[in-house]
């Protein structure tokens, strides 16, 4: 028996794509005398905006044309505005604080963030060196916990400002006198490598592993009084076998690389909590570096045992968090995809 021959069918076209509709706004500031650092030398600031949102910015006296596609014109709008505000409230502007305020512009809260909204103050912390505010939004509710909880866990990948954040607020509340020390602590466990025998005294041997602590403290105070401040005990940094058998009381407490504590050690390091008291544990559940690489990570087993406990807080990060060079975020992405 003959087939019938197919009937041809017309096509149905696609509707085409729609375009992103464009858009322009104008933005007039009222200090003049902040424009130069406002716009950066030869306007690299309004460069890097430009060219992260893919507007374009023209510059006239006080005030900025922005044109592009709606939603990065309205990014490029509160992305200015938050610098100048920054800038207006004796904030420092560099690269990298555009960074952040670039990737916060999805934020609706950006403005409130920087200068405050209504009864709300800005999201900050002041040391002795510089003011510090959010540079992610993951940042935002950190910032938050840390000076209100009692316990909080920060979770994610390295750059997202977990402990130099941590050290920030430790340090803030030190010249406050809200707490009456700082301990600084973390497994004294190499990264994937064998360094052998180390000489000197012991503060010589565990010194490599507190590095980036020190180089905390010594970005939110100044090194002479950091330096006094270690002598006399104000500032404690040791590993976490040094706290065995020690309450921690009138003290802020920074744990570091936390996901390299065995769960015997994490759970005594949170039992050495005392009165008046913070606690902030740091760490990045995806480098693991424990001996043996079978042993559960205390980190990730006191998250399980204690999130949802009164008085504690978890905060995790993102590769969107990230708050280095913007490529490290990319890296970071490229490592904990599907194929990771």
């Amino acid at each position: 028996m003959a087939r019938k021959p197919a009937r041809a069918t017309s096509a149905i076209p696609l509707p085409a794509a729609t375009p992103p509709r464009r858009a322009r706004s104008e933005i007039t500031f009222e200090d003049q005398s902040l424009l130069g650092p406002l716009f950066g030398q030869f306007d690299a600031n309004l460069v890097q905006v430009e060219n992260r949102l893919g507007v374009f910015i023209s510059a006239r006296g006080d005030r900025v044309q922005i044109e592009g596609s709606e939603d990065s014109v309205a990014r490029a709008r509160d992305t200015l505005k938050a610098m100048y505000d920054r800038l207006a409230t004796g904030q420092e502007l560099d690269a990298g604080a555009i960074e952040g305020l670039i990737a916060m512009s999805v934020e609706p809260t950006l403005e409130g963030i920087v200068r405050g909204g209504g009864e709300a103050p800005p999201v900050m912390i002041r040391t002795r060196r510089k003011t510090i505010v959010p540079r992610s939004p993951g940042q935002i509710p950190y910032m938050q916990q840390i000076a209100r909880e009692d316990i909080i866990f920060a979770l994610g990948p390295a750059g997202t400002g977990k402990t130099y954040l941590a050290v920030a607020q430790a340090v803030s509340q030190l010249i406050t006198g809200s707490v009456q020390r700082l301990i600084l602590s973390r497994p004294a466990v190499e990264a994937g490598e064998k360094l052998g025998f180390l000489p000197g005294d012991m503060k010589d041997k565990v010194d490599p592993y507190l590095r980036p602590l020190y180089d905390a403290l010594y970005d939110c105070m100044p090194p002479e009084q950091v330096e006094r401040h270690l002598a006399s005990g104000v500032i404690e940094v040791a590993p976490i076998a040094f706290m065995r058998g020690r309450t921690l009381s009138d003290a802020f407490v920074i744990l570091d690389e936390a996901q390299n504590t065995t769960r015997e050690q994490m759970k005594m390091f949170l039992t050495r909590f005392g009165q008046n008291s913070r606690m902030v544990v740091c760490g990045d559940p995806r480098q693991v570096d424990i001996p043996g690489g079978d042993r559960m990570s205390g980190l990730a087993d006191a998250v399980e045992k204690l999130e949802g406990v009164d008085g504690i807080a978890v905060s995790r990060f993102t590769a969107a968090d990230v708050v280095r060079h913007p490529i490290v975020g990319r890296i970071v992405e490229a490592y904990e995809g599907p194929s990771s």
